[in-house]
């Protein structure tokens, strides 16, 4: 069975920094998957932030995280990290980790691209 687990979401201040990691359990890194990060704001829909392969180590962001977000995976670990910097109040959300099943490539941030979901980690952004 596939899980995934997040962790390290908090209350911090604006212009602050938050390491958030996924830990993957159910296959193995040297498989091909893609591991994304999406977030949810209180009354509003979920928007992608980025995406890497397992298989080289591709990246893809939304324009949203571009330059204060940054993806980065641990084989080792089989866990997904995204740095979160530079932080704002409207970025206060639910930050979700999602897996692709068996791909190489990285793919659209759209939620219908992504075959498996974890619970979630609050990010609360004060000013």
């Amino acid at each position: 069975e596939v899980q995934l687990v997040e962790s390290g979401g908090g209350l911090v201040q604006a212009r602050g920094s938050l390491r958030l990691s996924c830990l993957v359990s159910g296959f193995t890194f040297d498989e091909a998957w893609v591991i994304g990060w999406f977030r949810q704001a209180p009354g509003k829909g979920r928007e992608g932030l980025s995406c890497i392969t397992t298989y080289d180590g591709s990246t893809n962001y939304a324009d949203s995280a571009k330059g204060r977000f940054t993806i980065s995976i641990d084989n080792n670990k089989n866990t997904v990290f995204l740095q979160l910097d530079s932080l704002k109040p409207e970025d206060t959300a639910v930050y979700y980790c999602t897996a692709k099943f068996r791909t190489q490539q990285v793919v659209e941030l759209s939620e219908v691209e992504f075959d498996c979901w974890g619970q979630g980690t609050q990010v609360t952004v004060s000013l």
